[in-house]
């Protein structure tokens, strides 16, 4: 069986041949190749080996990660659709969670302005959270679609923190007009790189709750993004002409 793996920290044919052999010795290894630009590494096995094992046989200056497929999830029953909502799951639970607290914070005086501006900052807060979890792993995944991170690879480094702030300025209720625009150009110019891989039919990772759960990128990452972009542009219409 083949796994692909990312594998970062590597800069020349001299740490490509290092970790090459690494992987190859490895118990259970059949045969690695890896390929330095993409930092993608294919791995032959005899049996499913733990991600762990890498991590332990690899030296600290390299982070490894599995590039999860659709295809890799199990279908139920051969219905397509069910595994795509059991993939899902941890997305549209954070969702509700997400709708929950807004109604939980808003219940008193009920202000549809203020909702919003609630959701979005728990929102940033929250996937932000995710995605710190495992940063290197974060960056590697998003620089896959997002048009700006394949451009900058330290984009994909810094776009949590962002996030971190943005989420700030919501809930604060500071600095809302900034916010939004930047909320617009950063989920804008994701959304392309989305709706390219959709139409491309790639199989990649979701990078928008990290790495820490496996999730699949789906027409319901467009549709998130789509969400916080109409948002955006409704507080951006209230707060200039209204």
């Amino acid at each position: 069986m083949k796994h692909t793996y990312t594998i970062t920290g590597m800069t020349c044919g001299s740490c490509v041949a290092s970790v090459t052999k690494i992987l190859t010795n490895t118990t259970g290894v059949e045969h690695a190749t890896i390929d330095l630009p993409t930092q993608k590494a294919v791995i032959t096995m005899q049996s499913h080996i733990p991600l762990k094992v890498f991590e332990k046989a690899l030296p600290d200056k390299y982070a490894i990660t599995e590039v999860v497929t659709i295809k890799e999830a199990p279908l139920l029953n051969g219905n397509e659709e069910v595994s795509k909502l059991r993939q899902l799951k941890p997305l549209l639970l954070i969702f509700l969670y997400l709708i929950s607290a807004v109604c939980l914070l808003n219940y008193t005086s009920w202000n549809l302005t203020n909702s919003m501006l609630d959701f979005m900052g728990l929102f940033y807060i929250v996937f932000s959270f995710f995605k710190l979890l495992d940063l290197a792993g974060f960056a590697v995944s998003f620089s896959m679609y997002d048009p700006l991170a394949k451009k900058l690879p330290f984009y994909g480094w810094v776009y949590p923190f962002i996030e971190v702030m943005l989420g700030l300025l919501f809930l604060m209720r500071v600095q809302l007009f900034i916010a939004l625009i930047v909320t617009v150009l950063i989920l804008g110019i994701t959304t392309i790189g989305v709706t390219k891989s959709l139409l491309n039919k790639k199989q990649i990772r979701c990078a928008c709750l990290g790495t820490a759960l496996k999730l699949p990128m789906t027409e319901a990452t467009f549709i998130e993004n789509a969400i916080m972009l109409i948002m955006a542009f409704t507080m951006l219409f209230k707060l200039v002409w209204v």
